[in-house]
């Protein structure tokens, strides 16, 4: 039998191989029905490219998810199957919106909807750190700061996705950060570790196509799973950990959190929803100031993965998994010059 610590990483292995297999499916069939992005005075891109991404992500999870199960005997509880359920719910929302174009207060109050669900079944921020005191409980609270947390970080990851790559790269290094330190503190948290791998295991692949020039687009589909999932893991795998770790998410998360309420704080500013979208957020800015997209990508990247290590060096486990740390910054060069090498070849 498979055991679960062998499973994080085997869950990784799958979930990737099965991206590189089904994102060219994807892109197919977003081609033959017409679900493309078209470029507008917004929007940065030439050309029409597929806006279903998320399709892939989730499809490479799933499948994942049940590979694990047919190879071992997996793990079950009411964290998993809140953060199973929720995540697909969100995935839908997104897939709807991506093919409908939503209202955004609609989108909003499902959003909220779904997060309630998530907490009722488990996955909720119960507690609070004080320094040099004994944590505080926050009995009431508990929802309306869970729910501030599932809601912000889902909207905070779609906020980002913005130019080619970039929120990809912050899921990426975001989920591997929440995967070590959820292994490494004690007691060990295998669950949300395990789950945390095959979300970066997706992801990358899915930027094997997205590093620019994109061929495919992560769309609210992917945006929100990918920015729920790294909600709810960082509850589940570091902040329901004791005392000063739990507040590791804020770290790891630091690039969206600061993008996200730069963004909402102007638009309240100017009289605007904060959800309504722009061209101004930091990448945009970074692209105004004259950086390419690949540059924008690699400093937004570099100080996202910079806050993931100093994370792992807070939970003390960088001596011992920063070969892991290594392998995936390898893993994101090569992948972004193969995928340039290929999108580069003249057309046959």
């Amino acid at each position: 039998m498979i055991k679960l610590t062998q499973a994080q990483i085997l869950g990784a292995i799958i979930a990737y191989l099965l991206g590189v297999f089904i994102v060219p499916i994807v892109i197919y069939f977003s081609d033959k029905a017409g679900l493309v992005d078209v470029p507008n005075e917004r929007k940065i891109h030439h050309g029409k490219i597929s806006r279903l991404g998320g399709v892939a992500i989730w499809l490479s999870i799933m499948l994942t998810f049940l590979s694990l199960v047919l190879l071992s005997q997996y793990p079950s509880g009411q964290l998993l199957s809140g953060i199973i359920a929720g995540g697909s719910l969100m995935f839908l929302l997104g897939l709807v919106d991506d093919i409908f174009c939503l209202n955004a207060k609609f989108k909003l109050f499902i959003q909220i909807a779904i997060a309630t669900i998530v907490i009722l079944l488990g996955v909720r921020i119960e507690s609070i750190y004080i320094p040099f005191s004994n944590p505080v409980e926050l009995g009431f609270w508990s929802y309306p700061i869970s729910l501030l947390w599932i809601v912000g970080i889902s909207n905070a990851i779609n906020f980002i996705d913005g130019i080619d790559g970039l929120a990809g790269s912050i899921v990426t290094i975001s989920s591997f950060a929440i995967g070590i330190i959820a292994m490494v503190v004690t007691p060990a948290l295998p669950i949300p570790a395990l789950v945390a791998f095959i979300l970066l295991g997706a992801m990358l692949a899915f930027l094997t196509y997205n590093y620019n020039p994109a061929k495919i687009f992560m769309g609210d589909s992917g945006a929100l799973y990918a920015g729920f999932l790294l909600a709810t893991l960082s509850i589940t795998g570091v902040a329901k950990t004791s005392g000063h770790l739990m507040y590791l998410p804020l770290l790891i998360l630091a690039v969206p959190m600061l993008d996200v309420a730069y963004s909402s704080i102007r638009r309240i500013m100017k009289g605007q929803s904060p959800f309504v979208a722009d061209s101004e957020h930091i990448h945009h800015k970074l692209l105004h100031a004259g950086l390419s997209q690949d540059a924008a990508v690699l400093l937004l990247a570099s100080v996202s993965f910079a806050c993931a290590i100093i994370a792992i060096l807070i939970a003390g486990s960088l001596s011992k998994y920063y070969i892991f740390a290594i392998a995936v910054i390898l893993i994101l060069f090569i992948l972004n010059i193969v995928s340039k090498s290929i999108k580069k070849r003249p057309e046959e």
